[in-house]
C-alpha cells in the first residue's frame, strides 16, 4: 500500500498563512509575564517541527528541495535547543544559592522559636 500526500503551492501557502495568523492572534493575547513560561513549556512543538522538516527532507527530490529541507531541520533543531536553554535559564532564576537557603531556614526556625 502506497500512501502519498501532495500539497500544491496554493494550499501550502494557505496553511502557512492560517498558521501564522493563528499564532499571531494567540501569542498576542498572552500577558508578558506568562510568555516565557508558556513558550518554554511548549518545546515539544519544536520537536514536531523537526520531525516535519525531516519528513520533508526525506521526500525531497531536487537539490533545491534538499537544501531547503536541510535548512529547515537546522532551524528547527536550533529552535528546540534554544527553547530548552531558555527553560534552563528561567528555572535557574528560581534556584537559591547554596548558602542562602540555610540562612533563610535558620531564620525561620529562630522566628518560630520566638513566637512559641
Amino acid at each position: 500500500m502506497h500512501f502519498s500526500i501532495a500539497i500544491t503551492g496554493f494550499i501550502a501557502l494557505y496553511i502557512f498563512m492560517l498558521a501564522a495568523f493563528g499564532g499571531w492572534v494567540i501569542i498576542g493575547r498572552v500577558p508578558a509575564i506568562l510568555h516565557t513560561p508558556l513558550m518554554s513549556g511548549s518545546n515539544f512543538v519544536h520537536g514536531i517541527v523537526v520531525i516535519g522538516a525531516i519528513y520533508a527532507l526525506l521526500n525531497a527530490s531536487t537539490v533545491t528541495e534538499q537544501l531547503i529541507g536541510c535548512f529547515a531541520v537546522l532551524l528547527g533543531a536550533g529552535n528546540a535547543a534554544g527553547g530548552y536553554a531558555v527553560t534552563r535559564r528561567m528555572l535557574d532564576m528560581f534556584q537559591t544559592s547554596g548558602a542562602r537557603p540555610k540562612l533563610v531556614h535558620a531564620h525561620a526556625k529562630t522566628h518560630r522559636a520566638k513566637k512559641d
